[in-house]
């Protein structure tokens, strides 16, 4: 494997060699580098700040109004007009911080680091990013923003625990809509145990009013495929129903019903309009990257 490339190495062992913020730079550095850019259109400008005047500023860029009222001379700052306004989703209820194995990340753990990364590349690429966490209640809301800062803002959110038992998968999507007013992208990124009708629906309104969908159905492998042999005791992380059986016994109907379940995902969000991918906690982050910035640059 390419070690110039830290989004294709295994998360597990890239999220140990350092803090959220650095893990997420070397992703998108890495993802970056393996992009063949094509040409950006240009951009209008808006108004973003004042800032005090330094010799040699250009004058036109002076606020004379400011220097009339107040005798400050200041220097009006723009930034680039956004391309598009982005909401990132992270479902953080209980069973998300579950794992099948000492040598993964949780799911949780995952989702994070793939936001960061995520959010840093869209940031660069110009858009405005938004942020909600949700388990039973949204817990976190930063509506879009362009500028550097919002990733600090970002950073700073991920990480803080759910304190609810379940995932209001719709509730989070109607909050986030509320946020933006125009046609933009939602990256939703959750292991789905949620009522599928609701959120279907859900969906299906985002799409009506113009928006992109992106959702990354984050599964560890261990759910997907069972491995335990043995007498066990299978428990829900957040109804906490639990079932005693053996691993042999029921591996094979057991994966025949997840597959089942993912192929009705599938289906759902297919015919509500939505892009739908199964993302494992073994994936490289550069997984997340890949899957919604390909929607991302199918966008006029």
């Amino acid at each position: 494997m390419d070690a110039s490339r830290p989004d294709l190495l295994d998360p597990a062992s890239l999220a140990a060699l350092g803090r959220l913020e650095v893990i997420a730079r070397w992703v998108v550095d890495g993802f970056l580098t393996g992009l063949h850019r094509s040409p950006r259109k240009g951009f209008s400008v808006e108004f973003a700040e004042h800032r005090p005047y330094q010799p040699g500023d250009d004058l036109r860029y002076l606020d004379w109004k400011i220097l009339a009222r107040a005798d400050r001379w200041v220097i009006k700052q723009f930034e680039e007009e956004t391309n598009l306004r982005a909401m990132l989703l992270l479902d953080v209820s209980p069973s998300m911080a579950w794992s099948g194995s000492p040598n993964r990340l949780t799911k949780q753990a995952w989702s994070e680091a793939s936001v960061a990364a995520l959010s840093l590349l869209l940031l660069k690429q110009r858009d405005a990013v938004g942020f909600l966490r949700f388990d039973d209640e949204v817990r976190t809301v930063l509506p879009p923003r362009a500028r550097t800062a919002q990733w600090r803002r970002v950073l700073a959110e991920l990480g803080q625990p759910g304190t609810g038992t379940t995932s209001s998968f719709a509730a989070a999507v109607e909050r986030a809509a509320a946020l933006v007013t125009r046609p933009g992208l939602f990256v939703i990124l959750s292991d789905l145990l949620v009522e599928p009708e609701e959120a279907t629906r859900a969906v299906r309104t985002l799409r009506a009013v113009g928006h992109d969908i992106v959702i990354l159905h984050v599964m560890d492998p261990a759910e997907r495929d069972l491995e335990e042999a043995g007498d066990a005791k299978f428990t829900d992380p957040e109804s906490g129903d639990a079932l005693a059986a053996r691993g042999s016994d029921v591996r094979d109907a057991y994966r025949e019903t997840v597959e089942t379940v993912i192929g009705e995902w599938r289906e759902r969000f297919a015919g509500a309009g939505a892009f739908y991918d199964v993302v494992s906690t073994d994936a490289p982050f550069g997984t997340a990257l890949r899957r919604a910035f390909a929607v991302r640059q199918s966008l006029p």
